[in-house]
């Protein structure tokens, strides 16, 4: 009988100094070469096959000894954000201005150390387990680029964990509802007419004052678009516009993001996105020149089924630490695989709190991780894997 915790134990300081190595070394969407190479050097001596997708991402495979069987998918993502780290760590980002700041060089050192950890047991079960080091999660892209290159093809049943910093260290989240939210990215552009800012702003069409009216008048999505009990977010994160301070702007940019829960909600946005964009700029005489959604992540339910499988391995990794997750409005692209495979998504608590007791956020210039979770990490990816094959 396979120990995954044991089995995960004999590979914690591999899998700490791996993650040092690419905390230190962090590389943004589809730039995630040295990353793939050191992947692949490490999946090179333990004897994994792989091969390499494009531009960045690397998929492995081991097949177990005892015959066919289901075909099982892991996946961490692996790209880094453009923020400046500040946690003063020994292995601390060394590539200025971009750091793993939501934990992705976690996920990649747990799912390669349960990639070894696998193929030493290869003998003992039957059935194949892929393993996903998947680019280009925090723009929404690496996930789809992995399906148009076959990561999907005949796999039974999908899994994907994220490390939470603000989290108990070494619980295990999940839930039956839908967890992740879907998110759109979206552009907005008016055009007005320019003229002096001073001497004849009358003569003037204000895409300024057209384009603050409108960040106002999208948050009326919320209140009076959706029902109340449907949580939403609209929020305008860049403004771009206008030429000089002394004249009428002839051009405004907005861009932002969208959150829900519901698909059928999703399918109305552009049509609410464009009516109230066209009708703010005509009242400033402005007019609309473009509304493009984007979707970035779809709303992430977890299938019954692997649910289920989940549950039971993480009760057998961590008992009586699998707890009830709280659904986010925040996006994750592990939802473009769950229609094609039964899959299900976890959080594992890491929350380190720094030498004033204060825990930070994903996406924090100072987040760090709890590196006592991985252990139940690669041990929870080793379980729900031979779980799910002799299910």
């Amino acid at each position: 009988m396979i120990d995954a915790r044991a089995l995960a134990h004999s590979v914690q300081d591999f899998v700490v100094d791996f993650r040092h190595d690419i905390h230190a070394h962090p590389e943004l969407a589809w730039h995630e070469f040295r990353t793939c190479d050191r992947i692949c050097e490490e999946l090179d001596k333990a004897g994994i096959s792989y091969k390499r997708m494009d531009p960045t991402g690397v998929l492995a495979e081991v097949k177990g000894k005892k015959g066919e069987g289901k075909t099982v998918l892991l996946r961490g993502d692996i790209d880094a954000l453009p923020i400046h780290e500040k946690t003063g760590l020994p292995f601390a980002s060394t590539n200025d201005g971009v750091m793993h700041a939501c934990g992705h060089d976690t996920h990649g050192a747990m799912l390669l150390g349960a990639a070894k950890c696998v193929k030493s047991v290869e003998d003992e079960f039957a059935g194949t387990v892929k393993f996903l080091f998947q680019p280009a999660e925090e723009v929404g892209q690496g996930a789809k680029a992995m399906i148009a290159q076959g990561a999907l093809e005949n796999v039974d049943y999908v899994f994907g964990t994220h490390i939470a910093s603000e989290l108990e260290c070494g619980h295990i989240y999940i839930t039956d509802r839908p967890s992740y939210a879907s998110a759109f990215h979206f552009l907005i552009r008016l055009k007005g007419l320019a003229s002096h800012g001073g001497a004849e702003p009358h003569k003037g069409h204000d895409a300024a004052v057209a384009g603050s009216a409108l960040v106002m008048n999208l948050q009326t999505m919320v209140s009076r678009e959706f029902d109340p009990q449907q949580p939403v977010v609209v929020s305008v994160g860049k403004i771009t516009c206008g030429k000089q301070y002394n004249i009428i702007a002839d051009t405004f940019e907005c861009e932002g993001t969208i959150r829900t829960f519901s698909r059928e909600l999703n399918s109305h946005m552009q049509e609410i996105m464009e009516r109230i964009a066209a009708h703010t700029a005509e009242t400033f005489r402005c007019e609309m020149d473009e509304v493009k959604l984007t979707l970035v992540a779809e709303v992430l339910s977890n299938d019954p089924e692997a649910y289920k499988i989940g549950c039971e391995a993480g009760e057998k990794v961590a008992p009586g630490m699998v707890d009830a997750l709280t659904p986010t409005m925040g996006g994750e692209d592990f939802a473009f695989y769950t229609p094609l495979a039964k899959g299900a998504f976890f959080s594992l608590g890491a929350a380190l709190p720094d030498e004033n007791g204060k825990l930070y956020p994903l996406h924090n210039e100072h987040v760090r991780m709890n590196e006592a979770a991985f252990e139940t990490g690669v041990a929870l990816y080793i379980q729900v894997a031979m779980d799910a094959l002799a299910h």
